[in-house]
């Protein structure tokens, strides 16, 4: 299977390279980003051992749509997408917390309300609520952003007590939050799905609050299909979801959760390309485009190692 899953270019006035659990990103002098979206999935905070056809591709051109759809709501810090798995952009310096906004009662708020919890980062929940249930309101269920190893529930009193973020650009970024997901619900009302849960992340450039990294994706959002929603909440029976959140289920079920001692299972080919698919039809059904794979006449390093270095010397003369 064609994948990419780590790089190690060397571009003209390149700074730094980081290498995220999917991302791979080049600092260019003096402000200038360049993420490849690989095709490396994790789960559980660990990077799985196989690569996914075509899932850098689709979560790079995923996020480079949604950034174009809410730059109304929020600047943020694309400049363009030169090549299907690559964005680059202004470098911003982040704000210390990922803003997680929940319609539902899904996922991680799910298990950790199914615990025992009814407080979940500072926010109340009823008792008798059931897995997937619509909130009243959608929530934001803030996490610490964690240079490695899990991120860490925080609520919104914590941030503001402890410093972590001023409290004008704390209120500031959960009203873009919610004003996001807004968007991102209405969008995906128009394509027949549910935003369950996603995240954002911020950052300050010049002084500016922008929208940095991804937003709307699968591996940052939870989609539901609406015209089953209902069906299936009345009858306890598993949503159909448009995330990653299968993939965790399926390690769970081969009783991995990332804890020490656990062996990661076999990712067999059939596995492999199950996953490939989930993410394919997330990319039709949330954009309502037919997904067209990459280019294959030439090895994806080259092909991506071109265009971002022709882009570079068109835009910025390097």
């Amino acid at each position: 299977m064609n994948t990419l899953t780590y790089t190690n270019f060397k571009f003209k006035n390149q700074q730094n390279l980081y290498h995220g659990k999917v991302r791979d990103v080049y600092t260019i002098a003096p402000d200038i980003l360049i993420m490849i979206a690989t095709d490396r999935i994790s789960a559980f905070d660990i990077i799985l051992p196989r690569g996914i056809p075509h899932k850098g591709q689709i979560l790079n051109q995923i996020a480079s749509k949604f950034l174009d759809l809410t730059s109304d709501i929020i600047p943020n810090w694309k400049i363009a997408s030169p090549d299907p798995m690559v964005t680059i952009g202004y470098k911003a310096e982040p704000i210390p917390v990922e803003m997680v906004v929940r319609g539902y009662l899904s996922g991680h708020a799910w298990r950790e309300y199914k615990s025992g919890k009814r407080q979940i980062c500072g926010v109340s929940l009823p008792n008798d609520l059931r897995e997937h249930q619509k909130l009243p309101n959608p929530i934001i269920t803030p996490t610490t952003k964690a240079k490695e190893g899990h991120d860490q529930d925080i609520s919104r009193e914590e941030i503001l007590n402890s410093g972590l973020v001023p409290k004008e650009i704390y209120q500031k970024i959960e009203e873009y939050s919610l004003q996001l997901f807004a968007r991102g619900t209405e969008i995906a009302a128009q394509q027949g799905l549910i935003l369950v849960d996603t995240k954002y992340e911020f950052g300050l450039l010049n002084g500016q609050i922008i929208l940095i990294d991804e937003i709307h994706t699968p591996d940052s959002s939870r989609y539901f299909y609406a015209d089953q929603y209902l069906e299936r909440f009345t009858k306890n029976e598993p949503q159909k979801q448009l995330s990653k959140e299968f993939v965790r289920e399926w390690l769970m079920a081969n009783n991995f959760q990332g804890q020490r001692g656990q062996s990661v299972p076999a990712m067999t080919d059939e596995f492999v390309h199950s996953v490939s698919c989930r993410y394919i039809e997330l990319y039709e059904t949330i954009t309502g485009e037919k997904f067209i794979p990459h280019p294959t006449n030439q090895p994806i390093e080259d092909r991506i190692y071109k265009n971002i270095v022709d882009y570079l010397n068109s835009r910025f003369n390097q």
